[in-house]
């Protein structure tokens, strides 16, 4: 072990909030060790913005109960911890931990119970990576270096502490941490981990829990750097262990959603990390929608059914909670509604609740080359960005080039008929009027009609090139026109 000045590797507790320093106070005051360890000492050294900060001591989840007293909570079986909480922010504070004993052990390794309390060298060996093993104490200024770990930061190399195979035996899941680091911090594997690291030992991650699969996928995706860890699932056979039947490949579509999901989390938006499950299941719902589409089921059911089957199927790898399902079917149902909207429903659809993650969905797909959008996602980004006058336009613009389309669909039988009418009739009118398409227009329009049909019999005779059926419409002024008494 080496002590090390904290300014000399970059540390300082100008940098640190006052959450994490309040939790090191508190347990020191109690007369506890404390430290600050893992990936916030490690993000501090790399010149990054850490996403938390845990803290480690030698007092028990109880004791740490006792120092908080309601701000604290304890939680988990498996590794029990303790969240402290400081203002809005949660600090995760665990025990030092010894190495555990055969009996809480399953066959394969694995490690089922994690609550052996033991010394800051014992809690040092469990680390996984010799990165996340440095142990900063803010107000001794000193971090505790056990394992040349400031050397693997400097030379940008990801180690396992120990063996990797046994590692990866006590934990799967660091098999997925080694992917996501290695992804996010841009650091070179070390070659013993590339050896074990087969796709039969990642059969393993089916005897983790699909919750706990849950969870480390959603650290996959937010991290922002999905992008670059995508093709790193498929090289280490990772990805059927987390996607059941997402066929192992980056299509344009997921590529650019990953794209997308990295961008946003660089410039500060927030993202919703179910919205790439929908994504990646997208292909599988299109291709069990028109399973039931081939045995005659409604549309609407057929879309329904399909979305209950594709998710129930990855439940069998992770489990996605209920409302993250919800928000998945009903991105995939505006699919449908934003494809082809009904003019008197469109501003309605634009102010819904899922209508920007359904527009999000569409404009993706549209720009990652799919044609069956039909250029709408181009036309829902516009109208967004249109006033409220315009948007009338907009509509009746759509409208109109949608009462088009259908015209042409029947445009050969309507041509018939007319060229049928056309035939029949002796004398073309001389202006074309509209049909009515109220009772009380039509009702009238008849009456005038009847009124006019002694003159048509007058001019039976006459044939269409007479002058009289050549003559245009005089519009006359009524203001030079004397009206008698009777008038």
């Amino acid at each position: 072990m080496q002590t090390l000045r904290a300014s000399k590797c970059g540390l300082s507790t100008a940098q640190l909030p006052s959450s994490i320093l309040d939790v090191i106070d508190a347990l020191t005051k109690a007369g506890y060790e404390a430290y600050i360890v893992g990936g916030g000492v490690r993000d501090l050294m790399l010149g990054l913005n850490p996403k938390d900060y845990d803290a480690v001591t030698n007092a028990t989840p109880s004791q740490v109960k006792e120092v908080f007293g309601r701000r604290c909570r304890i939680i988990g079986r498996r590794f029990e911890l303790a969240h402290v909480y400081s203002g809005r922010e949660l600090i995760e504070v665990a025990t030092f931990r010894a190495p555990p004993k055969k009996e809480v052990t399953s066959a394969a390794g694995m490690i089922l119970r994690d609550n052996n309390w033991g010394t800051i060298e014992q809690d040092f060996a469990r680390r996984d990576f010799s990165i996340n093993a440095l142990y900063y104490q803010p107000r001794k200024n000193e971090v505790l270096d056990f394992c040349n770990a400031v050397d693997d930061i400097k030379h940008k190399t990801l180690r396992l502490l120990g063996d990797p195979l046994q590692r990866f035996e006590e934990d799967p899941v660091r098999m997925l941490r080694t992917l996501r680091f290695a992804a996010k911090l841009n650091f070179s594997i070390d070659k013993k981990i590339l050896d074990i690291f087969t796709p039969e030992i990642t059969q393993l991650l089916r005897d983790v829990s699909p919750h706990r699969l849950y969870d480390e996928s959603q650290k996959l995706f937010t991290m922002g750097h999905l992008n670059r860890v995508m093709p790193m699932l498929i090289d280490f056979g990772i990805w059927r262990q987390l996607f059941a039947e997402i066929t192992p490949e980056i299509t344009p579509f997921i590529e650019r959603a990953a794209k997308n999901t990295d961008q946003r989390i660089s410039i500060g938006k927030t993202i919703n990390p179910a919205f790439f499950y929908a994504v990646l299941l997208w292909k599988p719902f299109l291709e069990r929608c028109d399973f039931y589409l081939s045995k005659g089921v409604v549309a609407a059911e057929a879309r329904a059914q399909a979305g209950l089957d594709v998710l129930k199927r990855q439940a069998t790898r992770t489990i996605i909670p209920r409302f993250a399902e919800t928000f998945i079917r009903e991105v995939w149902e505006m699919q449908t509604r934003l494809l082809n909207p009904k003019p008197q429903q469109i501003e309605a659809l634009s102010s819904h609740a899922r209508f920007r993650a359904g527009f999000d969905f569409l404009l993706l797909r549209e720009k990652s080359g799919d044609n069956d959008t039909q250029g709408m996602g181009i036309w829902w980004e516009n109208y967004q960005t249109l006033s409220v006058d315009e948007r009338e336009r907009a509509i009746a613009d759509y409208n109109r080039q949608r009462a088009k389309s259908r015209r042409k669909v029947s445009r050969a039988p309507a041509e018939e008929i007319k060229t049928a009418s056309i035939q029949q009739a002796e004398i073309e009118p001389l202006v074309n009027e509209p049909e009515p398409r109220s009772r009380r227009a039509r009702k009238a329009k008849s009456a005038s009609d009847s009124r006019r049909q002694p003159a048509a019999e007058v001019a039976e005779g006459i044939s269409a090139d007479h002058p009289i059926l050549k003559r245009k419409r005089v519009q006359r002024d009524l203001s030079q026109v004397v009206f008698g008494p009777t008038q």
